[in-house]
């Protein structure tokens, strides 16, 4: 049996990561687990899998958490704020940390968890974003896993088993397109909140599903390719895919492509990682060849999406810059969110910021956090409204 700790137990990743769970029982354990606010989703996966451990940001939330397991004789201990994420991230006997929370925030758990010996199974892609050298060596010193969750870097991980980094020629990691697929610039300048959030795909968090209406989503992940599977820029191919069947394929140096192709259903990428290296039986259901009309392949437009462009900029340049990119990515998208830019101004943002900040070279995860502070502080000053 695996014991599992989850960081973002109600967001997308996490619940579906319960479903996981649930679906093996006699496999998994969850141990500890962390959410913001959503207090009525955590006492429902206090009562179904009785974790030891849970952490909550919001102090409402944990006050609500707190005295629900006080008045029902729960023995589960609850816990406030941020700094106890890293109480999760290293819990006792876990096995496998999930680190399915958004943004920035999982860095230092992540880091705390892997110095513990914890394999990961990492869903927060920021994490190696704007840290991925700092995080591939902590996990080589303390000889962890990094099991990607990500359905194209978990199908660029199956596709890779058995053979050599060094024989790869080139990652072609697909993309759906999002729900703007060929749109011009001007198009996109009207499009609404309800129009990005509706992908044409993929149930995901809202911060993913505009990440991915922007193409930052696939720009991130072409950065976190980089590092979990040690190839240049160069050879990190992004493909328009919007049948979203190829998850991903590695072509090899003598010319022949293995894919990875798979329903669209995160539990299976999130399956394979936490049993990894077994498989177990399906909990999606499998593909129907006879039911796919074609797939279908095109080139991302780079010069309307423009995200994936400065994703690629940024990780080629290295040093700080990938975090000017992630800093100035969070705050756009939390304006977009909240209805005070267009949709547009997203990238407008993110430009800015790159091209107002230096590159430093020498960092380390506290370089990391008060560069991301000054982007915010800096976007925040510019008078957009």
């Amino acid at each position: 049996m695996k014991n599992i700790s989850i960081l973002g137990a109600t967001g997308s990743i996490g619940t579906q990561t319960l479903d996981v769970i649930r679906h093996d029982s006699e496999s998994f354990k969850l141990l500890a687990i962390s959410a913001y606010r959503n207090f009525e989703k955590i006492i429902e996966i206090i009562n179904e899998f009785k974790p030891e451990l849970v952490v909550m940001i919001d102090e409402s939330a944990y006050n609500k958490v707190l005295e629900y397991c006080k008045e029902n004789n729960i023995t589960t201990e609850v816990k406030l704020g941020y700094e106890a994420l890293n109480e999760v991230a290293t819990y006792n006997e876990t096995d496998i940390v999930v680190t399915s929370v958004v943004g920035m925030i999982g860095l230092i758990p992540t880091l705390k968890a892997i110095e513990s010996g914890k394999d990961i199974a990492l869903a927060n892609k920021e994490t190696l974003v704007v840290a991925g050298e700092i995080v591939t060596k902590e996990a080589e010193k303390y000889g962890v896993n990094i099991l990607p969750v990500d359905s194209e870097h978990g199908a660029i991980f199956q596709c890779l088993q058995g053979n050599k980094y060094e024989d790869i020629n080139k990652i072609l990691l697909t993309a759906s397109g999002g729900p703007f697929r060929g749109k011009n610039f001007d198009e996109l300048n009207n499009v609404t909140l309800s129009d990005a959030l509706n992908h044409p795909k993929w149930n995901m968090g809202k911060k993913i599903t505009i990440d991915s209406a922007t193409l930052m989503n696939k720009g991130l992940e072409v950065i976190e390719a980089h590092w979990l599977f040690k190839v240049n820029y160069e050879k990190i191919q992004v493909l328009v895919h919007p049948q979203s069947i190829v998850h991903s394929m590695v072509q090899y140096k003598d010319g022949s492509v293995i894919a990875q192709l798979g329903p669209t259903d995160m539990r299976l990428p999130i399956q394979y990682a936490l049993n990894y290296p077994v498989r177990k039986e399906a909990i999606a259901t499998p593909i129907d060849f006879f039911s796919i009309p074609n797939l279908h392949f095109e080139k991302p437009d780079m010069e309307t999406f423009k995200c994936l462009k400065f994703a690629y900029e940024a990780g080629k340049s290295g040093g700080i810059m990938p975090a000017v990119l992630n800093s100035a990515n969070e705050y756009a998208v939390d304006l977009f969110l909240n209805s005070k830019i267009k949709f547009t101004k997203i990238q407008e943002l993110i430009e800015d910021a790159l091209n107002h900040f230096e590159n430093v070279n020498n960092i380390n995860a506290h370089t990391i956090i008060n560069k991301s502070n000054e982007v915010t502080e800096y976007l925040k000053g510019k008078n957009i409204f």
